[in-house]
């Protein structure tokens, strides 16, 4: 099956895409930084240390402001194995699951490794970028689910009682795919969340959502983007308590004001499909991105992962221009960032100039190479 839905890739259309991506990444990076100082607080005790209106501001986390946790780290990994899945294709090796797991081993070593090993030249740059082996509180299941070299399969899946967020949080690059069909998209996403969160709402959460930034990032509106993957998710076994998440998110809009209450009662237990219900409606809500933003990590559920979640759909919405820029300033990693987003924009639009069959760069196939 064709993953490829004819994108004819203008100046203009170009521009727009790059724009989209650094949106997506550097979205859920703020995301992520403004909930991670109270990720393990409830709304009176955050409210109780920030007042009535809660965090509004980048908090000091890990030593500093504007730092990220490992749904960011996993996030930035998720690009880089999908870029190298791309480059592998041309060797006929095309099992984008496998490239993702195997980067996905390569974060689980920055958890364990002082340092970049700078003699594995096969590991690329993302690798041996050293503020990445910052340890930030993995749960078990990722350490669990990378922990050794078995790939978690939909047939068998790591970690298969696991309901949460974390696979869905870094899911938003899947979405970026904008030259894929949104079955596929789907399709991948829910594939790589079962190599460390096995729930199948959990699986079909990261589905739902990666398919929601497809949706944007293809120029539709969030509303819109939603009733898609509803009909995608509809022909999925068990796809029930997602897509119920997802229709209380879209009915709670229409229930008045947005506060921390109306959160409260999508984000409950903090699942995936709970949290991605939160971020959908954070970003229906919100009147900008950092209104949205406050929104979704003052609740009691994982405050980095809704905001990780709903920065991530901003960004893709709105792109990088509508992100707050003094967040920007401050944000741990921007030029990484910056550096894999455009990576990413070059791969997806320009791939075959960079290591087609009529020339191919050395430099791109040492960024990214071709080996495992």
């Amino acid at each position: 099956m064709s993953t490829t839905t004819g994108v004819v890739w203008g100046r203009a259309e170009q521009q727009d895409f790059r724009g989209r991506v650094r949106g997506t990444l550097l979205g859920a990076a703020l995301g992520d930084a403004l909930g991670a100082p109270v990720d393990r607080l409830d709304l009176a005790e955050i409210q109780a240390e920030h007042g009535v209106e809660g965090v509004v501001d980048l908090l000091p986390a890990h030593g500093r402001r504007g730092a990220v946790s490992h749904l960011t780290q996993l996030t930035l990994f998720s690009v880089d194995g999908l870029i190298r899945a791309q480059v592998r294709r041309d060797t006929g090796a095309w099992h984008p699951p496998t490239d993702l797991h195997r980067a996905y081993l390569r974060w689980a070593a920055t958890q364990r490794d002082w340092g970049p090993d700078e003699r594995r030249a096969e590991d690329g740059w993302l690798a041996r970028e050293e503020w990445l082996y910052a340890r930030r509180d993995a749960p078990r299941a990722l350490l669990l689910g990378f922990g050794d070299d078995v790939m978690g399969t939909l047939e068998a899946p790591k970690n298969p009682a696991e309901p949460g967020p974390e696979a869905a949080a870094r899911s938003a690059p899947f979405g970026l795919l904008v030259g894929w069909e949104p079955q596929l998209v789907v399709q991948l996403a829910v594939e790589c969340a079962a190599q460390s969160h096995g729930h199948p709402a959990a699986c079909l959460a990261a589905g739902a959502y990666a398919v929601i930034v497809h949706g944007l990032a293809r120029g539709d509106d969030l509303d819109g983007a939603v009733q898609k993957a509803l009909a995608l998710l509809a022909v999925r076994p068990g796809h029930q308590p997602v897509s119920d998440a997802l229709q209380h998110a879209l009915g709670a809009v229409r229930q008045g004001m947005p506060g921390p209450g109306r959160v409260a009662e999508l984000a409950r237990e903090g699942s995936a499909q709970e949290l991605l219900a939160v971020a959908v409606y954070c970003a229906l809500v919100g009147e900008d991105v950092r209104h949205g933003l406050c929104l979704a990590v003052n609740q009691s559920g994982p405050s980095g992962a809704a905001g990780a979640l709903t920065g991530g759909l901003l960004g893709a919405l709105h792109g990088e221009t509508a992100l707050p820029p003094a967040w920007l300033a401050e944000l741990e990693g921007r030029p990484t960032l910056l550096a894999l987003a455009d990576d990413f924009a070059m791969e997806m639009t320009q791939g075959p100039a960079l290591h087609g069959p009529g020339g191919s760069s050395p430099g791109w196939l040492a960024r990214y190479p071709r080996g495992a």
